[in-house]
């Protein structure tokens, strides 16, 4: 029996609603959970706005003419600038001893330390002479207020990061070896089991590495090289199923591998090439799969040639789960591209190494 007699029609949407669970709009955080990741140059740039644009509308107050507006920005950001920065590094250096407390007492030592770099900020213009006298008690509360802010806005973007908060958004991709794909599978497999018992192993072996990377509790992040392993095992199967009408290219650069992704996200972007570029087309499809390492960043791409009239149809739900997953591991260090031209679909991924 050739092996693509043996693929059977399945209804994906059937399977798909008895497997789909209401989103759980609660999100909570764990008795501990370290909630200071200011290690990060997207939330130091955030961080630093957000204070210079308190101490912005701060300064309109008692002026009335815009050069006088700008002198007291100007000096109210020499203590207040410092004093952020001073709270960022200290966030960052003390986040391994953070960690290790509850999330309550995280919060107090990010107010407790926000003071300290109020009175900081102070003692600068203090001893500058621009402070006469210096309002230590309202620079130490001015920056316990604004640290408080900051450790909130640093305590929503950790349950962002933390499996629970982001189950809902992950629910897409944990699908990704769709129903059909598991049916297909096994019918080519047991298509092969007496022409081809070897091929047939191989293709089960791939299959339950496949699902055991889908089910297993996922860390933080893992390397390139491990997602390359796995969109290999994925593509291999591919192959046996369609046959030459699948061509595979991969250009990798070794040097690449140690970058850091959210774990199963590249898999989903070789199943998108795989789903529009292929399956719809006769003559199949070209898949290419690059990495290059380019100083600091590494550059992942994901191209396939589609076929006349499908363009960016069905290109949306999938690749916006993995634009989300991407920053909310990289933030802004990382980028995201897709472009389609002239036939030809590819994603680009720059990623900090």
């Amino acid at each position: 029996m050739h092996p693509e007699s043996a693929l059977l029609p399945f209804d994906e949407s059937t399977a798909l609603g008895g497997l789909s669970q209401p989103e759980d709009p609660t999100v909570r955080l764990p008795a501990r959970v370290n909630v200071f990741d200011a290690c990060n140059v997207g939330v130091v740039l955030r961080a630093v706005l957000f204070v210079e644009a308190v101490v912005g509308v701060g300064a309109m107050f008692g002026t009335s003419l815009l050069a006088d507006w700008l002198l007291r920005f100007a000096l109210l950001t020499g203590g207040v600038l410092p004093a952020t920065l001073t709270w960022l590094i200290g966030a960052c250096v003390l986040k391994a001893y953070l960690a290790r407390l509850r999330t309550g007492y995280q919060w107090l030592a990010g107010i407790g330390l926000g003071a300290l770099a109020g009175l900081y900020g102070c003692g600068l213009l203090a001893l500058m002479g621009l402070l006469a006298p210096a309002p230590w008690l309202a620079s130490a509360a001015a920056g316990a207020l604004l640290s408080s802010v900051l450790v909130a806005g640093l305590v929503w973007r950790a349950k962002a990061r933390t499996p629970a908060a982001t189950a809902a958004r992950l629910a897409e991709l944990q699908s990704r070896i769709r129903p059909h794909f598991l049916f297909n599978t096994l019918n080519s497999a047991i298509a092969l089991v007496r022409a081809e018992p070897a091929k047939a192993e191989a293709v089960l072996e791939d299959l339950s590495e496949l699902f055991r990377h889908a089910l297993a509790e996922q860390a933080e992040s893992v390397t390139l090289g491990q997602e390359i392993a796995l969109a290999q095992r994925y593509l291999a199967i591919e192959q046996i199923r369609f046959g030459e009408r699948l061509r595979v290219q991969w250009r990798l650069d070794p040097e690449a591998e140690p970058a850091k992704l959210p774990p199963l996200l590249l898999q989903p972007l070789v199943e998108n090439a795989v789903r529009h570029g292929v399956e719809p087309s006769a003559q199949g499809a070209q898949v290419k799969i690059s990495t290059a390492r380019r100083g600091s960043m590494v550059v992942l791409k994901v191209t396939n040639s589609s076929p006349a009239g499908v363009g960016e149809r069905g290109h949306g739900l999938a690749l916006a789960n993995v634009r989300e997953r991407l920053a909310l591991l990289h933030d802004v260090q990382a980028q995201f591209k897709t472009v389609f031209k002239d036939g030809v679909f590819q994603v680009r991924l720059e990623i900090p190494l």
